[in-house]
């Protein structure tokens, strides 16, 4: 257990996190159970979030700034303490998510985490591990605020068909989830393309790849691995997946077409059932 006494700094974004709200919180002459009350949690909440034990929430974070007078510091601090409870192979793709200017994903078998909800993501993060699940949720939903930028990336996928059949924790889960990419039906800057059954053979068979483009910098093609990342700007590579990409945008539904699917499986596969007496059945 680390003790707050010999807390450093700069063992992590989280351990600096807390050494600030300690700081801040000391300098303001309150106790961890008065903050707590101000900021609407628990005393013990606060002292865990200043040892590095517990992760601090966006809004635990704006609240925080609002009472201590930190200038925004915490909730600034917040994005760079999510992205550092990454997996290590993965924190340079959510870099890559953040500065790129548009991002083209083709998912053979579910959502991707940019457009996951937090059902969703628990259900799929909790497959063979559930330790701190709550946290490493969380962290995935963390990446999604790229969406909030005032430059925020065009994002665009092709999604299988099959994952949308795909049934990820459940009949609810899945019902929340294809409302939410219903959602951005008339969002100009979020796009969802559906790969039908009916495309057959298609220039995806090998597996889901995602590119990002970038104003200045070289386009990256990133595909993934159990426990592993390939990000690679090799000119060929990036070529023949972009090829692979135009091949797949041509075959998928459109647009509007893709909402329709999404719409009916999300109705006829996951809608409620009813029994005589008008109550939900499985």
């Amino acid at each position: 257990m680390t003790h707050i006494n010999t807390l450093d700094p700069g063992a992590s974004p989280l351990d600096y996190y807390g050494f600030e709200l300690r700081r801040y919180r000391e300098e303001a002459g309150l106790t961890q159970k008065k903050l707590g009350d101000i900021v609407y949690c628990t005393g013990s909440l606060v002292g865990q979030i200043e040892t590095a034990r517990k992760l601090p929430t966006l809004p635990f974070s704006e609240r925080a700034d609002i009472a201590l007078g930190t200038g925004g510091l915490l909730s600034r601090l917040h994005e760079l303490v999510m992205r550092s409870q990454l997996p290590a192979w993965f924190q340079q793709v959510a870099e890559l998510e953040s500065r790129a200017i548009e991002i083209g994903t083709f998912q053979t078998h579910m959502v991707h985490g940019l457009l996951q909800t937090k059902e969703y993501a628990r259900a799929v993060l909790g497959v063979l591990d559930d330790t701190d699940l709550d946290d490493r949720t969380e962290v995935r939903l963390a990446r999604q605020r790229i969406f909030e930028k005032g430059e925020a990336p065009v994002f665009w996928m092709i999604l299988s068909e099959a994952a949308l059949h795909q049934e990820i924790g459940g009949p609810a889960t899945m019902r929340g989830q294809l409302a939410h990419l219903l959602s951005f039906e008339r969002s100009p800057r979020v796009n969802i393309q559906v790969l039908p059954f009916s495309a057959g053979a298609h220039a995806g068979l090998q597996g889901s790849f995602t590119v990002f483009r970038f104003p200045g910098d070289p386009t990256i093609v990133y595909t993934e691995g159990y426990g592993s990342g390939h990000p690679t700007a090799n000119p060929d590579s990036v070529k023949d997946c972009s090829l692979r990409y135009d091949h797949l945008q041509a075959a998928a539904l459109s647009l509007k077409d893709s909402a329709e699917l999404i719409r009916r499986v999300m109705e006829e596969r996951y809608g409620e059932h009813r029994d005589a007496d008008g109550d939900p059945v499985a």
